[in-house]
């Protein structure tokens, strides 16, 4: 196939918007901490991306999108890239372009899994972990949902993540938070966010990298593309507007709650952005937002500790937008329908995909956490919590 440079120009700029997801991530969460984890919590996102970027080429890209194996998992054919040419070939983009685009999807993934570790966990431990977790749970679930794996083959729809990217970290992080326990203090005395505007400046970012994450994953500039951008806004603005609102009903209407919502609908809104109208996307944000907000009342009340809410909006609200993907795909966006256009089929596809991909995010994660815990230990010592991870792990800290 002739290279088509519209699309590769188009997938060049998308696989930029991505990338500031990452750092998007670590000032969302940095803003979230307490001043003297604040620079501890940004590093973390960057580190993220260096450990991925680096796996990524080694072994993960191979893993997640080589021949088959079993439906579980790709072979070996594109270790260190071999293989993977720059030559369209059966694309209209060069293979060694969707190399790069997928990496920043995995970076990503990695980053939002940090909610978990906030305050807390050793960094060495944490580079152990997110080579672990990236190995055995993201890249078999990127080559279940796209590498021709066995999720794929039955149907079930993901288009830019929903269960890949938001099920595996948010779940994920639930088990990691279940193992590393509760931050000293937890329940006890406030741990107020420390920079607000901070966590404001972080959401602007990831809306913005957003619109590259489901728009780009059309992985051409055409109407689907543009389809995908408009569902992503609407589903954000809504999710938003739904979040404030429920939250007012609990005190007054925080400007955190507010881009919490954004970020719930732009979660849910992921797997069903190139398979949903406005229509259905004003649906699929309003009741993230709302059951994302709900879930972070139920976190709370159960004490328990997954300090920044990965679980609550990516894991929840990826969940519900597999499900809702299920629901209201329509052959007038593409060439699936869901359950309200009499697709009973898609819609169990689906629940099965986003089912398998919670039940294995969560297992393998404790497992992975487990083991880290009992050779490594996950977390520093109580006098270096108390201390903060800015100077204890970094030797850092904020001037005043």
């Amino acid at each position: 196939m002739v290279l088509d440079s519209g699309a590769t120009a188009w997938i060049l700029a998308a696989t930029a918007l991505v990338f500031i997801m990452t750092p998007g991530v670590g000032f969302f969460y940095g803003g979230m901490v307490r001043r003297k984890n604040f620079i501890s919590m940004i590093a973390l996102s960057f580190i993220a991306f260096a450990l991925v970027s680096v796996q990524w080429v080694v072994c993960g890209y191979s893993l997640s999108f080589g021949p088959d194996i079993g439906g579980f998992i790709g072979n070996l054919d594109y270790l260190l890239l071999n293989n993977v040419g720059m030559d369209a070939g059966d694309l209209s983009y060069p293979p060694i372009l969707f190399v790069m685009w997928q990496l920043v999807f995995a970076t990503v993934s990695l980053a939002i899994l940090t909610s978990a570790c906030a305050e807390r966990v050793k960094l060495s431990s944490f580079v152990v972990l997110g080579l672990l977790w990236t190995t055995l749970v993201y890249d078999p679930l990127a080559h279940w949902a796209w590498g021709g794996g066995w999720a794929m083959t039955l149907g079930s729809l993901d288009f830019a993540g929903g269960t890949v990217v938001h099920i595996s970290s948010g779940f994920g992080a639930l088990a990691l938070a279940m193992v590393i326990g509760k931050r000293v203090g937890f329940g006890k005395y406030a741990m107020e966010p420390h920079n607000i505007p901070m966590t404001l400046l972080g959401a602007t970012l990831l809306w913005f990298g957003w619109f590259g994450f489901n728009s780009g994953s059309a992985l051409a500039a055409d109407g689907l593309a543009g389809s995908a951008f408009l569902v992503t806004n609407t589903a954000a603005a809504i999710g938003a507007l739904a979040w404030l609102g429920a939250s007012w009903l609990h005190g007054k209407p925080s400007s955190l709650g507010m881009v919490s919502g954004g970020i719930a609908g732009l979660v849910a809104i992921t797997p069903a952005a190139g398979f949903v109208d406005t229509k259905a996307s004003l649906v699929i944000g309003a009741v993230a937002g709302v059951l994302c907000y709900g879930c972070m009342l139920f976190r709370i009340g159960r004490g328990l500790d997954e300090s920044l809410d990965a679980w609550a909006i990516h894991g929840m609200g990826g969940l519900w937008g597999a499900i809702a993907t299920g629901i209201f795909a329509t052959t007038a966006v593409n060439k699936y329908t869901g359950l309200i256009y009499g697709n009973v089929d898609q819609f169990i596809h689906n629940l099965m995909g986003a089912f398998a991909a919670v039940a294995y995010a969560f297992v393998v994660t404790y497992i992975i956490a487990v083991v880290v815990d009992k050779t490594m230990g996950l977390r520093v010592s109580e006098e270096e919590e108390y201390v903060g991870l800015d100077i204890s792990q970094h030797g850092e800290r904020i001037s005043t």
